[in-house]
């Protein structure tokens, strides 16, 4: 296997394996567990998440690491919806955060939810 990238963190990581998937190229996160040991291990590039692929890969796969470091893919990230706005439940006035569909104090739907349900 040969490391083709080194990421800040585990979503970086795993976004990069993605994007080299996406293209049929099959890619390993390593180094995922070593964060339980954050507080114990110096935070250097052999203790952070890194991306690997098959040495047949790698002139493959680092064309698609350049772009991502260069911001190519950047677009993709803007193309995803905000999170839902919390709402207020009209039973018990408790502020719910929006992804949810029942309050958590009473559950009481949504008032969006009922809309829906109703058509």
């Amino acid at each position: 296997m040969k490391k083709v990238y080194g990421a800040r963190d585990l979503m970086e990581a795993h976004f990069v394996r993605c994007l080299l998937e996406r293209e049929g190229i099959k890619a390993a996160v390593l180094g995922e567990m070593l964060g339980t040991a954050r507080g114990e291990l110096p935070l250097t590039q052999q203790t952070l998440p890194s991306v690997w692929v098959k040495p047949e890969d790698f002139e493959r796969a680092m064309p698609l690491v350049d772009q991502y470091e260069a911001g190519y893919f950047a677009d993709e990230a803007e193309d995803v919806p905000p999170p839902p706005e919390p709402w207020i439940c009209p039973n018990c006035s408790e502020q719910i955060e929006g992804q949810f569909t029942h309050c958590w104090k009473c559950q009481t739907s949504c008032p969006d939810d009922d809309t829906l349900d109703s058509l």
